[in-house]
């Protein structure tokens, strides 16, 4: 696994919403009656969020602030920042304190990090089957909806890079716009008269008669959409550096080599958000 990302923790201030919202999510109406009757009051609980198989961790504040919102009085130790790489039987954090709130938060907090720590995971997978080429993995807007923010964050853990966050902070040109639009070159020069100066524009093409007459209109990058390789390694010298080249579609462990030998700038998948599986974190006591 790669070596830990230098990733700034997000502002507390945007993770706590998401975290409290969960827990009230899970507490309903009357709280975790099991562990009320179960579990003593004055019980304390000494343990560590441990991992079951190698990674790279991800949302560690997000599953530290879950205990200390369920109750103050527990005590969390990070062992692990996000962008750690984990092997199996490394603690990720350390908890002490009231046995009641541990056990409640337990699952939330696992939720979050087990979740973010398989993005973080896949995307640092094909950070390295990227490597020794130029071409850096983005994530896209196909995200979980209300964890958006956190996923993006995941994907910059695991040494990736954020696409778009939203609608509205870049233009990206799309195949069923080109459609409407009446073809590549007016969409981009409706895009270029309707948005300010500092504003990038993207255009999604799908073959390379497309990405001529794109080219034509000095777009700021390109989406080359399921391109095989030796049709990208063409693209690419056609753009001549002239435009960010980004290749998307069918994007695997697998397949990153050859893409990222073409030459493009950027490799962008969906996946490694929306489908990233988790990975094994577990609670244990002692």
């Amino acid at each position: 696994m790669n070596s830990p990302v230098a990733i700034e923790p997000m502002p507390a201030l945007l993770v706590e919403p998401i975290v409290r919202a969960a827990l009230l999510e899970d507490l309903g109406r009357a709280g975790d009656i099991t562990t009320a009757a179960v579990v003593p009051a004055d019980a304390r609980f000494h343990g560590a969020v441990v991992a079951r198989q190698p990674g790279v961790v991800a949302g560690v504040a997000a599953a530290a602030m879950a205990f200390r919102l369920l109750d103050p009085a527990i005590i969390v130790t990070v062992e692990r920042p996000d962008g750690a790489a984990v092997a199996p039987g490394d603690a990720v954090m350390r908890l002490d304190g009231p046995a009641r709130g541990v056990i409640t938060a337990e699952r939330v907090a696992l939720n979050l990090l087990c979740h973010l720590s398989g993005i973080a995971t896949c995307t640092a997978a094909l950070v390295a089957a990227a490597r020794p080429h130029k071409a850096r993995i983005t994530c896209t807007r196909k995200t979980t909806p209300g964890l958006r923010a956190m996923e993006k964050h995941a994907v910059r853990a695991g040494g990736g890079v954020s696409h778009r966050f939203g609608l509205d902070d870049g233009v990206l040109i799309k195949d069923n716009h080109i459609a409407v639009a009446g073809g590549v070159a007016p969409a981009i020069r409706r895009a270029r008269a309707a948005v300010g100066h500092m504003v990038k524009v993207e255009v999604e093409v799908d073959d390379l008669d497309q990405l001529a007459a794109a080219l034509a209109e000095g777009p700021d990058a390109v989406l080359l959409d399921n391109m095989a390789p030796e049709t990208l390694r063409r693209a690419v010298a056609m753009i001549a550096g002239r435009a960010i080249a980004e290749a998307s579609g069918r994007i695997t462990e697998a397949t990153v080599p050859a893409i990222a030998a073409t030459g493009v700038d950027i490799i962008s998948a969906g996946w490694i958000t929306h489908s990233a599986p988790a990975l094994d974190l577990g609670l244990d006591e002692g």
